[in-house]
């Protein structure tokens, strides 16, 4: 699955594509599948370290 991932504090350009492992589901759980997911401001402001985490 693809994923964005942040490994070190910066602007938008830290937020990084990569691919991981597709997640499974434990007993009592559930897994969504998504086919669409958005990155908003708030999303770029954390890895800046503008906002605490």
């Amino acid at each position: 699955m693809k994923a964005v991932q942040i490994d070190k504090h910066g602007g938008p350009k830290v937020l990084r594509i990569c691919q991981l492992p597709a997640p499974k589901s434990a007993s009592g759980e559930v897994l969504i599948k998504q086919k669409a997911v958005g990155v908003n401001f708030m999303d770029t402001y954390h890895p800046s370290g503008l906002y605490p985490v």
